[in-house]
C-alpha cells in the first residue's frame, strides 16, 4: 500500500497540477516544495517561471539541490540553460557558487569565456578545476598506464646500450640461464628500453572547437594534459575553427588550456591538417588524433589531399567523430568514407576507451580491427 501511494505521488509530481493532475494524491509539504521547483523549470505556461534576476535562480539551484541527487541535478541544470535561456545567468557569480559542476556546464563556459564578467572569472575557473580534478582523478591512471606499457613494448631491443638496459625484463628473460655454482643469471639476451632520454612517439590531438564539439573538447584537454606528463611521448595540441590555435605550452594546466579554448564558429579542417602537417618532425612515429564531425567549412578538396599526403608520409591518422559518452553523433558521411577509404579508421569513442586507442595507435596495432573489436565502429 505504501509503495502503491509513493509511486501515486511520483505521477502526481511528474504530471503537474491543476487540469493535469489526475491521480487526486494530496503532497506533503517537502513534495509541495519538489512541485514548485519542477514547476518552475517545466510548466510551459510559465515561460521564465526562475525570474529574471540571479538570486531567483541561485535559490532555485539550492532547492533542486536539496530534493534531487546530482545525476537529476544536471539534468535539470542543462534543461534550464536550454529551455529557458538562463545561459546569461552564468554570468552571475552566485550562480555559479551554487551550480553543480559537470561537464556540460564547463562546455558552456568555455563558449563564454571571453565575455564572463571579470569578477565572475575567478569563481568560473573554480567550477572548471573542480570538474577537471575529477576527470583527472578518473582518468590519468589508466591513460598512462595504458601508454607506458604500449610504448616500453615497442620500443624494447636486443642490443641496448648499458645504461639503457631495462634489468628485470633482462632477468626475467634469462631465468633459465642461471647458473647454481656461481648464483646468478647470464644475460644471453639483453632487453632495453630504448632510446630513454629522447620521446619515443609524437601525439598530435587536432581538435575542432566548434560549438557542437564542446563535450569532446574538455574530454581532450584532459587526455592532452595527462599524455603530456609522460616522457616517452611528446604530445601537441592543436584546437581550431576557421582558424588555428596551437595551445601545446597549455598542457601543463588543463583548467587554463580549456579557458584558451573557444567553442563555437565555423570550421576549415584542411587549415588545421596544413599547420599539423608542418609540426609533425616524425612522421613514421607519429600519432595524428583528428577529433572533429568532419563537416568541412573551408576547402574540401584540399582537406581531402591533405590526409592523403599524410597517410603516404607514414602518420598514424584516426579520426575521432566525437569523444564523449553521448551516443552516436552527427557526421559528414562523404568525407568519412573518403578517409576510410585510405584506410584511416573513423568512429567515436567514450572516454574510457581513449587509454586503449591511445596505445594501439602508439604499438601500431590495426586500430580498424581495435575498433570493430570494441564494438566503436559507427554503423550506417
Amino acid at each position: 500500500m505504501i509503495n502503491d501511494e509513493r509511486h501515486l505521488h511520483k505521477w502526481r509530481l511528474i504530471l503537474g497540477g491543476q487540469q493535469n493532475d489526475g491521480t487526486g494524491a494530496s503532497l506533503s509539504e517537502r513534495e509541495l516544495q519538489m512541485d514548485k521547483t519542477l514547476e518552475a523549470l517545466y510548466d510551459s505556461n510559465r515561460q521564465g517561471g526562475l525570474g529574471p534576476s540571479s538570486p531567483n535562480v541561485a535559490r532555485w539551484l539550492g532547492d533542486i539541490r536539496t530534493f534531487f541527487p546530482s545525476s537529476i541535478v544536471q539534468v535539470m541544470q542543462q534543461d534550464a540553460l536550454n529551455r529557458l535561456n538562463l545561459t546569461q545567468m552564468l554570468f552571475e557569480k552566485e550562480m555559479l557558487e551554487n551550480v553543480e559542476p559537470d561537464i556540460h556546464l564547463v562546455a558552456t563556459l568555455m563558449t563564454l569565456s571571453k565575455v564572463i564578467p571579470d569578477k565572475t572569472k575567478d569563481t568560473a575557473r573554480l567550477v572548471v578545476r573542480k570538474v577537471v580534478d575529477e576527470l583527472i582523478r578518473k582518468l590519468a591512471q589508466p591513460t598512462q598506464q595504458a601508454i607506458i606499457g604500449s610504448v616500453n613494448r615497442s620500443t624494447r631491443n636486443r642490443r641496448p646500450r648499458h645504461n639503457e638496459i631495462n634489468w628485470h625484463a633482462t632477468i626475467q628473460k634469462n631465468l633459465k640461464h642461471y647458473q647454481p655454482e656461481y648464483k646468478t643469471v647470464i644475460p644471453e639476451t639483453k632487453i632495453g628500453y630504448g632510446r630513454k632520454r629522447t620521446s619515443l612517439k609524437d601525439v598530435v590531438l587536432c581538435i575542432d572547437q566548434s560549438g557542437s564539439m564542446g563535450t569532446s573538447v574538455v574530454y581532450s584537454g584532459i587526455f592532452g594534459s595527462v599524455m603530456a606528463s609522460i616522457p616517452a611521448i611528446k604530445t601537441k595540441m592543436v584546437v581550431f575553427d576557421t582558424a588555428v590555435s596551437d595551445l601545446t605550452e597549455e598542457l601543463t594546466d588543463p583548467v587554463e588550456l580549456l579557458f584558451g579554448v573557444q567553442l563555437g564558429g565555423g570550421t576549415d579542417i584542411n587549415l588545421a591538417l596544413t599547420y599539423c602537417k608542418q609540426i609533425i618532425t616524425k612522421p613514421n612515429d607519429t600519432v595524428l588524433v583528428l577529433i572533429t564531425d568532419l563537416y568541412e567549412g573551408g576547402d574540401v578538396d584540399k582537406m581531402r589531399k591533405r590526409a592523403v599526403e599524410m597517410v603516404a608520409a607514414g602518420v598514424q591518422v584516426v579520426v575521432l567523430l566525437a569523444l564523449n559518452d553521448e551516443g552516436a553523433p552527427f557526421y559528414d558521411h562523404n568525407n568519412a568514407q573518403f578517409l576510410s577509404n585510405l584506410g584511416i579508421p573513423v568512429f567515436a569513442c567514450t572516454p574510457d576507451k581513449f587509454p586503449d586507442l591511445m596505445a594501439a595507435a602508439l604499438s601500431k596495432q590495426d586500430i580498424g580491427l581495435w575498433a570493430a573489436k570494441e564494438d566503436l565502429v559507427l554503423k550506417k
